[in-house]
């Protein structure tokens, strides 16, 4: 079955993804010329993912009963339509009531497409087909950058937004048309335990604790990158989108043999090696100084969470037999969310009371607690 479905859940989540990352070198620019500070800089980034935090587990828990098509048609319909929002935003708190509406609508798309792979991936398999599933969506995010510099540089700001919305809504329809629905047997075969069971897994716990503090860092790196760049460096749009496709198309393109190589190797050891090289490239970003210099910091990033995020996922899959796969995946992706949402605070407070440079020390030493509390919490699995 992963064999057919796969290309069909593939495709639309990649066209999706794609038009989410068209934004991503623009929304900082956007943002402050509204007026934005650091700290609403922030809360921009993080609206998005306060809001997807807490849709993310009630709509896990509800597809592990009801299946999982329905909330991932739904959610790729109203985040291409919530998108197109961005086009009539003329203030920071109405840019922000925007992210955060799409939150909810994302909290509906990757957390449940990625239960749907876990669910039909053969057992010994999760690392190549959760590997093969990463590098689908999230090359689409890479990509998206580096055209919307581009778009930006070339038609202006607005058809950004507007390839971000028609983009989703083709995915919407990819996937209303030809997904098809795990059978109810199925779902009703799986195990369905609490959360409070589930909270008492080390592993599972290692594997909150890690996606967090690696969300944590890239907070800094996504939110503060763009800026730092072009002021610091006099990097144009376009460069900057380069950077980040750079570090978003190698972080999903490698997840392919990272995630073979978890199904044949320690995927505990992986997690913590990969951390350790995001924790070296978020400490040597300030230090950076030409556009060079930072290509091979994001290709060493890349390559830390490639490798962690490969052999994470394949663990959270093992789990997910245990609790439920839309529960397992959902409380990994609430570490996302968490990241996404406390990260962009604290750097936009952290920069308004230091400066940029120590937003990405304090990524990088979050990122070496994270790396520990992972160890600790797994050494017994």
């Amino acid at each position: 079955m992963i064999r057919r479905v796969f290309p069909i859940l593939a495709v639309s989540i990649f066209a999706c993804m794609l038009g989410a990352g068209i934004v991503i070198p623009l929304l900082p620019l956007y943002a402050e010329s509204l007026g934005a500070s650091g700290f609403w800089l922030g809360a921009i980034f993080a609206g998005f993912a306060i809001s997807r935090t807490i849709a993310t587990p009630i709509f896990g828990h509800l597809s592990d009963r009801t299946g999982r098509k329905p909330f991932i048609v739904i959610g790729l319909f109203f985040y291409g339509v919530i998108a197109l929002g961005f086009i009539w935003a003329d203030s920071v708190p109405l840019l922000v009531m925007i992210r955060l509406l799409h939150g909810v609508a994302g909290g509906l798309i990757l957390p449940i497409a990625q239960a749907y792979i876990g669910d039909i991936s053969p057992e010994g398999e999760e690392g190549k087909w959760m590997g093969y599933a990463n590098a689908a969506f999230f090359s689409g995010y890479g990509f998206g950058p580096l055209m919307g510099g581009v778009l930006t540089e070339q038609l202006g700001m607005n058809s950004a937004f507007l390839a971000m919305g028609g983009l989703s809504l083709l995915a919407f329809g990819i996937a209303a048309l030809f997904l098809p629905e795990i059978s109810r047997r199925k779902l009703a075969a799986r195990p369905h335990l609490s959360w409070r069971e589930m909270g008492r897994s080390g592993t599972m716990t290692g594997l909150f604790s890690f996606r967090l503090a690696l969300t944590l860092g890239r907070a800094a790196f996504f939110t503060f990158l763009p800026i730092l760049a072009t002021t610091s460096l006099g990097l144009s749009p376009s460069l900057v989108g380069v950077l980040l496709a750079v570090y978003l198309l190698l972080s999903s393109l490698l997840g392919v043999p990272f995630g073979r190589l978890a199904d044949r190797v320690s995927r505990r050891a992986m997690v913590v090696i990969g951390s350790l090289a995001s924790f070296s490239y978020l400490t040597l970003i300030p230090l950076a100084g030409n556009f060079w210099q930072l290509v091979m910091l994001c290709i060493l990033g890349s390559l830390g969470s490639a490798a962690s995020v490969a052999a994470a996922s394949a663990l959270t899959v093992e789990e997910g037999r245990k609790y439920g796969m839309g529960s397992a995946i959902a409380m990994f992706s609430m570490a996302l969310s968490i990241g996404m949402a406390v990260g962009p605070l604290l750097g936009g407070a952290i920069a308004d009371l230091a400066d940029i440079n120590s937003v990405f020390y304090f990524g990088a030493m979050v990122m070496l607690a994270g790396t520990v509390s992972f160890g600790w919490l797994t050494r017994s699995g």
